[in-house]
């Protein structure tokens, strides 16, 4: 302890400029954890003081609450399809429109980083007129037109469907600040490093991405896969936008949309603030493991 107080006092100038970022840090992030996990051991139902009532909030969770593990089980089936598939698709577009001519990028990043910028609330009535359940849908239609079905299909309704076509939704939606981010990372590619490899006997454009691209752009990859896996165990405003709250069956239910249904329709802070924590533990273990896989040294 005697030490690090040294360290700090020996380079106090820098802990200066540091210390707006902490305040804002510790004030923003880590008081609210702190909060949220106290909170997780307590009754709070907003218009009483909280009540501590121990691991009660958690037992609740994984032995009583039947609907949470169902919704574990579709945020983990959503992340598990979403997180890599999203993330491989945004790697592999930036890495197209990095290979095009400069003047014609500025189109194709507008037209693929649109969706990420646009509400959920304004997509979903794109989607719910393709996915309509009556003759009228887009999709329906189509099919219908085809010979391919007889009669229109509930692909919002059936529970076999809903959460292939929020999968669906949340793909086309996925090109955020990753995709930016790779974008950003392979444009500052130095141009050496392809003259080098051209001598040492890389000669193809896939050989190129694997043994020069995607090293050089190993920060990139890290923080895109971070934003991913945030992102895809967060999924909740499009599952209410599209198959209500709560979804038929709670087939399009997800720890998100649990919460904020404990949170702001129920009042239950307390037992939203434990389902809070396993969410951020989740998503601490998936970050870890990220950081081990794509990390460095340094």
């Amino acid at each position: 302890m005697s030490r690090m107080l040294t360290e700090v006092i020996k380079y106090r100038k820098s802990y200066y400029f540091l210390a707006p970022f902490l305040l804002l840090f510790a004030l923003f992030t880590i008081i609210p954890v702190g909060i949220s996990v106290f909170l997780s051991f307590t009754y709070y139902n907003i218009v009483e003081a909280p009540r501590w009532i121990g691991w009660s909030n958690y037992r609740l969770l994984f032995v009583d609450d039947n609907v949470f593990l169902t919704a574990v089980a579709n945020t983990l089936k959503f992340a598990f399809v979403t997180g890599p598939v999203g993330y491989i698709m945004s790697f592999l577009l930036a890495w197209f429109i990095s290979q095009i001519p400069q003047k014609y990028r500025f189109f194709y990043t507008l037209c693929f980083y649109t969706p990420a910028i646009t509400s959920s609330v304004a997509i979903s009535v794109v989607w719910l007129y393709l996915f309509s359940g009556d003759r009228y849908g887009l999709i329906n239609y189509w099919l219908m037109n085809m010979g391919f079905l007889r009669e229109p299909y509930l692909w919002l309704q059936n529970i076999d469907t809903i959460m292939p076509v929020l999968i669906i939704v949340s793909l086309w939606m996925n090109m955020g600040i990753g995709f930016l981010a790779f974008l950003a990372g392979l444009q500052n590619v130095s141009r050496d490093l392809y003259e080098a490899g051209a001598i040492d006997g890389v000669k193809y454009r896939w050989q190129q991405l694997w043994y020069i691209t995607i090293p050089s752009v190993k920060p990139q990859l890290l923080f895109g896969a971070v934003l991913q896996v945030v992102g895809a165990l967060q999924v909740a405003d499009i599952s209410m936008a599209l198959v209500g709250m709560p979804s038929p069956l709670y087939a399009g239910h997800t720890m998100m949309t649990h919460l904020f249904d404990y949170a702001f329709i129920r009042f239950e802070m307390g037992y939203a603030a434990a389902i809070a924590v396993v969410l951020f533990m989740f998503m601490v273990g998936l970050n870890r493991l990220l950081f081990k896989w794509l990390g460095s040294g340094d």
